[in-house]
């Protein structure tokens, strides 16, 4: 472990009404919202869903297509399992899958700082070229912008992404009805815990390697099986608990989730008891939530399987308004929206 004075695994808890921006506010979580419900929506939306999910979904002549836009600013840049430039494609391919929709074409915006190793720049170039390659999906247009040194922190990259959507009825937050069940494609935590080792030089053994993959394909066989996808919402900042939390609050529901049923690797479950973080709640980058109705769960987890046998069926949703409520073998207690970051600068 790193002797470095600076070493935290946690932001101090912000004030939730300061009058600047806190780290805290690039978490997802609470203070995000806040971020999002006093400043974007009121500057922005212009109907009650706008601002609610991973994309939009507009018509343009008659094609319904999605459309959406994320920035990556991980620390460090490299680390098990990726690096920024795979986190960049991957994310916007996955927020496209998200909304129902097909990617289609990509562009990247790079912010590099003065000094940045040009070796580097093309390592990142090409794992983003490999990872469009695999994802099905290409680059067509980009920026770029160099700022002076020291004012940088190395190299941010903004990509954005279209895509055709594929299902017949909207994938939205406001589709989740009580009776829906809640599968989850995969293992959680271990993005979070792999830029945490690479960040503090933790020699967590065996290493843990970052689950940053495209997602659009197993969206794709989903959709293909005629399966009835009322949300999906992959796990990024905030990660599971964070996402679930924010979709039962939109569609005004409570959700029920089995601890048991949560698949965490035991390399993710023993760092997190070690660094004392909530796996629940740490970052992934190739992992999502599908909310179907209930009769057709089996199906889509056999689906999800074939992609990631760790696939599980872990709640359901009930009547309520707004709560996520997780089953343990003690009892039962409430998931909540983190008012800071766990793990700052994460993706």
């Amino acid at each position: 472990m790193s002797d470095s004075p600076t070493f935290s695994l946690n932001c101090p808890l912000p004030e939730t009404d300061r009058d600047h921006v806190e780290m805290g506010h690039g978490s997802g979580g609470l203070l995000t919202h806040r971020l999002i419900e006093d400043i974007f929506r009121p500057a922005f939306a212009e109907a009650p869903e706008d601002l609610e999910h991973d994309g939009a979904c507009i018509e343009i002549g008659g094609a319904r297509i999605a459309f959406t836009t994320d920035s990556y600013v991980v620390r460090p840049l490299f680390f098990e399992g990726g690096d920024i430039g795979t986190l960049a494609v991957n994310g916007t391919v996955n927020d496209l899958a998200m909304c129902g929709a097909r990617p289609i074409a990509l562009s990247a915006g790079f912010v590099i700082e003065e000094g940045f190793p040009t070796s580097d720049l093309a390592r990142i170039a090409q794992s983003m070229r490999e990872a469009a390659q695999a994802a099905g999906v290409r680059l067509v247009t980009g920026d770029t912008k160099v700022v002076e040194r020291g004012k940088g922190d190395g190299l941010y990259i903004n990509s954005s992404g279209i895509g055709e959507v594929m299902t017949p009825q909207l994938v939205s937050p406001r589709r989740v009805r009580p009776g829906d069940a809640i599968v989850l494609s995969g293992d959680i935590g271990r993005h979070g815990m792999a830029v945490m080792a690479a960040r503090e030089g933790l020699g967590f053994e065996p290493p843990i390697a970052s689950d940053c993959a495209p997602l659009a394909a197993c969206v794709a066989k989903l959709v293909e099986q005629g399966i009835d996808l009322h949300c999906l919402r992959d796990l990024t900042r905030g990660g599971l608990a964070t996402a679930l939390v924010e979709i039962a609050q939109t569609a005004g529901v409570a959700m029920r989730l089995e601890q048991a049923a949560i698949p965490v690797s035991e390399p993710v479950r023993g760092a997190c008891e070690i660094l004392g973080l909530d796996p629940l709640y740490v970052a992934n980058e190739g992992r999502f939530a599908a909310l179907v109705p209930a009769q057709e769960a089996e199906r889509t987890l056999a689906v999800l399987r074939e992609f990631d046998a760790a696939a599980a069926i872990i709640g359901t949703v009930a009547e309520g308004a707004g709560s996520v409520a997780l089953q343990t073998l003690g009892g039962s207690y409430a998931l909540d929206l983190m008012a800071g970051e766990q793990l700052p600068r994460i993706c």
